[in-house]
């Protein structure tokens, strides 16, 4: 049984209890908020009005106790909320006269995106055609509520989802079912979210789709003329980015060919005809090769290799004009006389009984064609007729002969028709005999002349138009000779050297000496530091050479001369000195602390070489050379190699030799390329080596060592080890836990018993990597001559490979361990192989290295090199002049039984002096050459074959013509009707 009481309490009428109108709410504040501040709503509607209270945690809030919470009406602010104090469950209370109520709970949450790590991610390479899996791995975040896209290669650009893209919105992972070349780029995935308005992308990711190379450039077949440019061009799209190499399928490339544009453009310098045939273009990557070829055809605008001039001939004489033109197509020649066309088969080739008349003069042009243009060559001919004269060019007046030598008296009369010539001694009419010879052209030869031969000689000149004569006294003179000559000479450099020279001559003449070294006259004006005639003069010329230099050495000659005679001897002369500097010094098998140098020896100027000495500079020392230890410690003068030890590891290095004999050290040779010795240590990942270069200068005090701080780089603690020896230039830290290629920082100080000195620069190491663990692939190798051959492979796709090693020996007996080597860069996948044997099977294997070592070998590959290329010169048979060029022509080179069959031959065409020239190649036994300009040309013929090029013939030529014939085309002039006939006189001309 339940009772009431009843108290006097009263209500006014219209009031009532709270009732909520807007409640607090679950709450994500963002960290990373700018408003700094979480309202929580309670409204309540009451009557009275309700007061409010709010409790965190199932606590009261006390408003005093913490300033960050303001009530706002019955809203309960937080200002500049902190995560550890405000996050919670919050309840608001409403209250009255009339009751309580209390709301639902509303939780309190800090909101967060942490962004991503600033680490870079690493590229995923795939074949095209797989399918791929980008990982997003989100940062730290808070709610879980995420969404995912990925941007690809710059934002805003979002990749569009299809049937081959998936995005994953539980863990953000991009999925491609099936990459192709269109998908390579990069990426980022893009969080959000959406609680707290934030948004972070990732590093971005490489994808790298691989695929084998495809040419997508390719040249067309090219025709060019002779003396242009071309460009070829092939390019390749893959994935590794392709190689392209260019060969002539035909021969080797031009000389004079350049490939640039990473070997997209192929250029074709001033083109010549032996430049014509198939060129090919091969892309090659890991995944695959192509390859195109097209034909280069080279032609040639009609050139003058031999034209016309203007002339004046004699009436009655005959006459042959002369055309040859050069070109491809071959020229088409044709003749005019005075603008009209003429066949040249109305004129036949210097037929007897043909004669030149007055109505051969006019106007002849020379019309060579092709299809790429039109060349003339124009002249005059002068037909002439006159009595015989001497008015321009009479016997000399007084002529000198020496005594028991050789004199020529010239008879030059102006006559057409060509006048007959002939002499006389006073009233004596002179005849050919065993010492006197009248020339065709009418000049008189004497021999052996005495003082009997002095007197007048008349020449007398004679044609069908008159007569004429002209008189010349001849005196002899004493002959000239040698009485002192010079005697062969051997002197060290920096000795003075005398060159003895003369000689007894006519009184009545002025003698002259006259000095030349190989030929060249020196000249002392210019040289009058080092050559000096004996001050005396008179019939002496003594030459003095001071302070001799090695340049110095050679053939003198002195020449005594008189207006009349001149006569030479000639000595040799020796300057020894200090060996000349070594050459082409080059680094192989290089290890961490040694390698093998080779180098060519030098000029020995004339005293054998005794030693060498390698000498070595690093990157700390700069301009300090110092004397490197070798392996053998003395270098005996026959060497060509030598093994450099006691170098420190993964330090960079060059290299140079000295010479030295008994005279002296010479010059150094040039520096060898820098090289970077191996890291020490063999690739478990499991050492740190620093190493340093103590000063000895500072080895002060006792107990003297080094103390080295290290740590790996995102490590805060240093870790320290004491080496005491004071020679020490280096420490090995091991570790099995240290992964390949961590960063160390590493600082060394010195120490003895007065205490410690001060750290060195910080300077960054890296723990030994681990060698390349895949074997370069598709290796395979062509031999280029008996002793040359080219390899090529596919690289090996790693990261950490710093280049490559090819091995290849005889396989003869395993001769594997005495193979020879070539290191090449990680840029390059093929080499040449040098030094190799002719006509012999080599053996090739192609590792990858690094720092840590060298990678598994690849498979073995075999080849022949050919014979030996021909090892006996062409003999050179002739040497005559062919208009404005010479001709050259040589027996043809029989090869012996082990030699290569002969190809055909190669001209080089150079100046004298210098090594470099034109190259011509030809199947034929003979050349035409265009002659020099000025000065003398060498010319050197050598049969070339498979085998390479044999032994060389030389031969000296000098004049000055240019242009070679190679289409010859004549005409003889003979008489015609018209134009009118002209007369020229000869003394008017």
């Amino acid at each position: 049984m339940l009772f009431f009481y009843c108290q006097n309490i009263i209500y006014d009428a219209t009031g009532y209890g709270p009732v909520f109108e807007d409640q607090p709410v679950d709450t994500i504040y963002p960290e990373e908020s700018p408003e700094a501040k979480i309202t929580l709503s309670c409204r309540a509607r009451a009557n009275p009005p309700a007061t409010y209270t709010w409790r965190l945690n199932s606590r009261n809030i006390d408003q005093d106790e913490d300033n960050h919470y303001t009530l706002v009406g019955g809203n309960l602010v937080i200002s500049n909320p902190i995560k550890n104090k405000h996050v919670g469950k919050y309840t608001c209370k409403a209250t009255n006269d009339y009751g309580t109520v209390v709301s639902r709970e509303a939780a309190v949450q800090f909101g967060y995106l942490d962004f991503f790590s600033s680490e870079e991610r690493e590229a995923v390479y795939v074949k095209e055609g797989q399918g791929a899996v980008l990982l997003c791995a989100p940062p730290p975040h808070y709610p879980d509520e995420l969404s995912f896209r990925w941007i690809l290669n710059e934002f805003p650009v979002f990749i569009p989802l299809d049937k081959r893209r998936f995005i994953s919105q539980t863990t953000g992972n991009l999925f491609i079912s099936k990459v192709d070349s269109s998908d390579s780029g990069n990426y980022s995935c893009f969080v959000s979210s959406a609680s707290i308005a934030k948004s972070v992308f990732s590093k971005f990711i490489p994808l790298v789709p691989l695929y084998p190379a495809d040419i997508k450039v390719k040249f067309p077949d090219t025709f060019a003329l002779v003396g242009q440019n071309i460009t070829l061009e092939c390019f390749a799209l893959g994935n590794p980015i392709p190689q392209i190499r260019w060969r002539k399928m035909d021969g080797e490339l031009p000389a004079n060919h350049e490939v640039s544009m990473a070997g997209a453009h192929l250029q074709l310098y001033h083109v010549q005809y032996e430049d014509e045939g198939t060129y090919e273009c091969e892309a090659l990557n890991s995944k695959g090769k192509d390859w195109h070829r097209a034909r280069v055809s080279v032609e040639a605008f009609p050139e003058w290799t031999e034209s016309i001039s203007s002339t004046e001939r004699d009436i009655s004489s005959d006459y042959t004009m002369s055309c040859e033109a050069s070109g491809k197509p071959k020229p088409h020649v044709h003749w005019l006389k005075n603008g009209y066309p003429v066949s040249p088969f109305t004129y036949p080739f210097n037929t007897a009984g043909l004669r030149l008349t007055f109505e051969d003069s006019g106007m002849y042009q020379c019309r060579a064609e092709n299809r790429h243009g039109v060349v003339y060559a124009d002249a005059e001919l002068r037909v002439i007729a006159c009595s015989p004269t001497f008015e321009h060019n009479p016997v000399k007046r007084r002529i000198l002969g020496a005594k028991n030598g050789r004199v020529v008296l010239e008879c030059r009369p102006k006559a057409a028709p060509k006048a007959s010539l002939s002499w006389s001694k006073g009233s004596e009419l002179l005849f050919n005999s065993s010492r006197m010879l009248i020339w065709e052209d009418g000049s008189l030869e004497i021999l052996n002349v005495t003082r009997a031969d002095e007197g007048r000689y008349t020449c007398f000149a004679e044609n069908d138009r008159g007569k004429a004569n002209s008189t010349g006294f001849l005196s002899i003179t004493e002959a000239t000779k040698i009485t002192l000559a010079p005697s062969n000479a051997d002197v060290t450099a920096g000795e003075s050297a005398s060159m003895q020279c003369a000689a007894s001559h006519d009184s009545t003449l002025d003698i002259t000496f006259v000095w030349t070294m190989d030929g060249r006259s020196i000249d002392f004006d210019r040289d009058g530091s080092h050559y000096e005639r004996n001050p005396n003069g008179g019939s002496s010329g003594e030459l003095i050479i001071k302070n001799t230099q090695l340049n110095h050495s050679g053939r003198y000659t002195c020449t005594a001369q008189t207006p009349v005679d001149n006569v030479s001897a000639s000595a040799d002369l020796v300057v020894r000195g200090p060996p000349g500097p070594p050459g082409g010094v080059r680094v192989e098998e290089i290890r961490n602390k040694s390698v093998r140098l080779i180098w060519s020896s030098g000029a020995d100027n004339h005293s054998p070489i005794s030693k060498y000495t390698v000498q070595c500079r690093d990157w700390f020392s700069q301009e300090d050379w110092r004397d490197a230890t070798t392996s053998p410690p003395d270098v005996e003068g026959n060497a060509e190699t030598a093994t450099v030890v006691d170098l420190f590891p993964w330090t960079e290095y060059e290299f140079r030799v000295i010479a030295t004999n008994t005279l002296g050290t010479g010059d150094p040779s040039s520096p060898s390329p820098k090289v970077t010795t191996l890291e020490a240590g063999k690739g478990n990942g499991a050492a740190a080596e620093p190493s340093w270069h103590p000063e000895p200068q500072y080895y002060y005090g006792r107990n003297f060592g080094y103390i080295i701080a290290f740590k790996p780089h995102d490590v805060y603690e240093w870790m320290k080890v004491t080496v005491a020896d004071p020679e020490a230039k280096h420490y090995v830290h091991k570790d099995s836990s240290i992964p390949a290629s961590t960063e160390f920082q590493v600082k060394v100080k010195a120490f003895n018993i007065k205490g410690e000195g001060p750290y060195s620069l910080t300077a960054v190491i890296y723990s030994a990597q681990d060698v390349p663990s895949e074997a370069p692939a598709s290796v395979e190798a062509r031999a280029l001559s008996a002793t040359e051959a080219i390899v090529w492979w596919l690289p090996v796709i790693q990261h950490t490979v710093e280049g490559y090693q090819v091995r290849y020996w005889m396989k003869v007996e395993d001769r594997e361990a005495s193979s020879q080597r070539v290191v090449v860069s990680s840029r390059e996948n093929q080499t040449r192989l040098e030094n190799m044997r002719p006509n012999s099977p080599y053996l090739i294997e192609v590792r990858a290295y690094n720092a840590a070592g060298y990678g598994p070998p690849s498979h073995h590959f075999q080849i022949y090199t050919k014979k030996a290329p021909p090892s006996r010169p062409p003999k050179i048979i002739s040497k005559k002049l062919k208009g404005t060029s010479v001709n050259i022509a040589w027996e043809h080179v029989e090869p012996l039984a082990n030699e290569s069959t002969i190809d055909g031959y190669k001209v080089l065409y150079r100046k004298a002096g210098l090594s470099t020239g034109l190259l011509y190649t030809t199947r034929k036994r003979s050349i035409d050459l265009p002659m020099p300009r000025d000065g003398d040309c060498v010319v050197e013929v050598r049969a070339h074959s498979e085998g390479g090029d044999g032994a060389v013939a030389q031969v000296r030529i000098s004049g000055k013509h240019q242009s070679k014939p190679l289409h010859p085309f004549h005409m003889t002039v003979d008489s015609t009707k018209d134009p009118p006939p002209i007369l020229y006189d000869c003394r008017l001309h």
